[in-house]
């Protein structure tokens, strides 16, 4: 899972949350295979257009918790458009960061929900809705 993804997924469809978000990131172990960091292109005009869709404070907690944070700033800086070092950061962690194997936590019923092979695992049962 990409924290891209991470950044905009809530559990507000179940029975008694309200919010549901952000959603924490707990890593099952910590093994190599449970966090994978691999190439992807850069897209300087992508990633200026996908961070004012992003809560930044949450992306940035979240890539702390993982210990991929490095020197990306904790506040979102204002040239952020044309500060192509900034970008660069930020695609990084957005796209070529990923979440192997862990769980989301829900912040207000404590419920999990498995990440497997990268792929989060959303679904409620049926008395969760």
């Amino acid at each position: 899972m990409k924290l891209l993804t991470h950044n905009m997924l809530t559990s507000r469809a179940m029975k008694g949350v309200t919010v549901g978000y952000p959603l924490k990131i707990v890593q099952i172990t910590i093994h190599a295979r449970d966090i994978r960091v691999s190439e992807v292109d850069f897209n300087p005009e992508y990633i200026a257009r996908i961070i004012p869709k992003l809560d930044w404070t949450v992306l940035w907690k979240a890539a702390e918790s993982i210990g991929h944070v490095g020197e990306l700033p904790q506040i979102l800086i204002e040239d952020f458009e044309t500060n192509e070092d900034f970008l660069k950061m930020a695609h990084h962690i957005l796209l070529e960061v990923e979440v192997i194997n862990g769980d989301l936590l829900c912040p207000e019923s404590g419920r999990k929900f498995p990440i497997n092979d990268g792929i989060p695992n959303m679904l409620l049962n049926e008395d969760e809705i």
